[in-house]
Formats: structure tokens, sequence, C-alpha cells
């Protein structure tokens, strides 16, 4: 990375709460300090989410505390409608938002095509919107994880298996055709890697397809892999050899502790990084080789990490990129980073959050993630915590 270099003027800075917060009245602050001091301490989030599992599984009436509390923090609603006040929201400090359907653990036909087309739903919902940039889908939404995995090994399918799977790319081609067809451009998320590499070649077979004029298919790039600021490369060198325009989201990654137990149990060798520090460094040499090569790469920088951020937008200033140049763009979940999205965004980048949504009791393994992310994440929910904190101190308010 030969720049840009720490003596290089930044561009953003992501102190300013006034800036941060500037949506969020005082009633709605306090609330915000007090969900992020309990999500601040890894025994409450422990022993909350597992009441709240067996408070659903025993029926009992705790729906509309999740509503009002961790639910409103970082979810738009029940229903996309429900999303239209965040939507709006968001619009009046120049935010996009990409619409995240995000039910899971329905692994069934039935559920497949329901999801599939609420995703169509979302498509819609983008058609024609300058306030919704990109829509986005999981495969394991839309096809059988298990079915994926044997795929992926390259195991022998029964003739049923061969059929579910060609009904799996069947949703996948329908999407992005539907993307396609409305001018909307589509995030494919990453996953496990286990997985990885089949969700890769339907991302690369749509990006064939529906990316020769403009870039609609992204596929995202989980730079805390070691292989992956290669394989970004690869994608690269063969979207070129085959004539169409790369895009890609970068992230670091969601699954870790995941991915180190699975490493360790079947004793194979752990495709995460060793360290965060090298996860760090394959990120920004990424963003290097994107801005290098954005005649034929499209990027978006899903990140709340205020480093990469800055760095992007130095590198951007110092090749004499605009800052809302439309193939960059910054993404942050919804609740979370408000000092980076809304900074960036008064600066004049291009800033969009994921804002997802569902029922209550189908989002609820989402809603538990962001708690343990908050978490376990060293001083995510520390930073958040201590933010809020400042701007109540700022607004000259306290926390009661």
């Amino acid at each position: 990375m030969a720049y840009p270099s720490p003596n290089d003027q930044i561009p953003v800075f992501f102190e300013d709460t006034s800036v941060a917060f500037a949506s969020k009245s005082d009633a709605k602050l306090r609330k915000t300090y007090w969900l992020f001091s309990l999500m601040n301490q890894a025994r409450v989030v422990n022993l909350g989410t597992f009441f709240i599992k067996l408070a659903l599984k025993l029926n009992l009436p705790i729906k509309n505390l999740i509503r009002v509390t961790i639910f409103e923090q970082f979810c738009g609603g029940e229903t996309i409608n429900d999303c239209d006040a965040t939507i709006a929201s968001l619009r009046s400090s120049g935010i996009g938002t990409i619409l995240d359907y995000s039910v899971e653990g329905e692994d069934k036909e039935a559920s497949f095509d329901a999801t599939a087309a609420e995703i169509l739903k979302t498509i819609d919902k983008a058609t024609g919107s300058d306030t919704i940039p990109f829509s986005v889908f999981k495969i394991t939404g839309v096809a059988s994880s298990d079915l994926l995995e044997k795929v992926q090994r390259k195991d022998d399918l029964s003739e049923e298996e061969k059929a579910a799977f060609g009904r799996a790319r069947e949703r996948v081609q329908r999407l992005c055709a539907h993307a396609y067809e409305h001018h909307v451009r589509i995030f494919i998320d990453a996953e496990e890697s286990w997985i990885q590499g089949v969700i890769d070649d339907l991302a690369y077979e749509m990006m064939q397809q529906f990316n020769r004029e403009r870039p609609i298919v992204y596929n995202t790039y989980q730079l805390y892999r070691h292989e992956t600021l290669e394989a970004l490369k690869t994608a690269f060198l063969t979207a070129r050899q085959k004539g169409y325009l790369l895009g890609g989201k970068l992230v670091r990654g969601a699954y870790m502790e995941k991915e180190r137990l699975r490493a360790r149990e079947q004793e194979y060798f752990n495709p995460i990084h060793t360290s965060k520090e090298a996860t760090d460094t394959d990120y920004n040499l990424a963003i290097d080789f994107c801005l290098d090569r954005l005649e034929h790469i499209s990027i978006c920088l899903g990140t709340h990490n205020e480093y990469s951020s800055q760095y992007c937008a130095a590198k951007m200033q110092k090749l004499g990129i605009a800052r809302n140049d439309d193939r960059i763009w910054f993404a942050q979940l919804l609740g979370m980073s408000d000092n980076i999205s809304f900074n960036l965004a008064k600066a004049g980048y291009n800033v969009a959050k994921y804002v997802p949504y569902g029922p209550i009791d189908a989002v609820l393994p989402y809603l538990i993630r962001r708690a343990e992310e908050n978490t376990s994440i060293a001083g995510q929910s520390s930073r958040e915590f201590l933010l809020v904190k400042s701007e109540l101190k700022r607004r000259g308010i306290g926390s009661l």
C-alpha cells in the first residue's frame, strides 16, 4: 500500500457526533444509550438471548419488548412498507437504503420460493428510486445450504438433488434478470467457506450474463479469508477476458468463530487470517486494487472500520476521483456506526444503510447475531456506547 500515507490530508473524520445523531431525538438517543450499555456486557447479552429464545418457545408475550428495543434499533419494520419511515429519515441525511429481507432458517422449497418472491419486491421497490441504490440476497435464502455444500464438494447428486439445484439456479437467475431489467444493482452476500465456492460460481455466471453494459450483479469478498485478495484479482482478470464488468462488495467477514470451529473439528487449514492486522492489510490492498481499476470494477465498502473508510476516501482524493462517483459506495448496518455513515454522507460520499426487515420471530436470529457481534468484535459495542454518551454530553442532557 504505497499511498495514501499517514501524512496525507484526511478528507473526512468520524468524531462529529452532532452529525452522527442529528436524526435522533433526545428520547431516542437515551434509549440507544441504554441499549448499547447493555450490549456492552457479554454476560447480559448471553443471558438475554437465552431467555428471549426460551420465552418465544414458550409463547410468552415478549414480542412487543423485542419490537421497542433491539428490533427498533436494527430493523426497519416487519414489511417493506413498514420501512418507509426509515427510508425517508435516511434520505433526509443523504443516505440510501438497502432493503434486506432477513428471514433465516427456513430450509424448504416453499420457503425458498417465498423468499425469492420477497426479494423481487425489494427490486420493485428500488426501481426508479434514487434512495434505494441496491438490492441484496443470500443464496441460502433461495437454496438448501446442505445441497450447496454437496455441490461444492462435487459429490454425486441424486436426480432429486440435481432438480433442486436446478431450481435454486433458476431462482438466482430470476432475481438477477429482474434486477437487470429494472436497472437495479444487486448484491449476492458472502457465506461460509464450505459453500462460498458454489456461491462464487453462481455470482460470476450471473455477472457474465448481466454485467455487460453496466455493473448489476455484485459478488461479496470476505477479506478475513487469506485467499480472498487473490480471488478478487483472479475474478477481475476473468471478467476482463470474458468482457463483463466486475461488481464487488468488500467486507471483512461474519463467520469467524464458525469457520475456526469447523476447521478444528474437521482438521483442515483454517481459512481465516491469523490476525486482525492481516485482515486489515488485505482489505486496504483490495481497496487499492479496485480504485486503480475503476474503469472495469464498481465497489461497495461494507465496513464499520473507520480507518478503511478514511483510507478509501483519502485514496479517492489522491487519484482525483469525485466523492460522489457512482462506482464507489460505502455501506453500514442500520443502528450501527452512524458516525461513519452520516459523516461520510455529509462530506458528499455515496452511503447506504442495510435496513433489515421481516417478522420478528423470523428475524430473531439476525438480531441475536447483531447483539453478539457488538459484544464480540473488539471495541465495537464500547465504541458505539461512548459515541452516544459523548453526544448526550454535547447536548447537555443525562441518560435518564
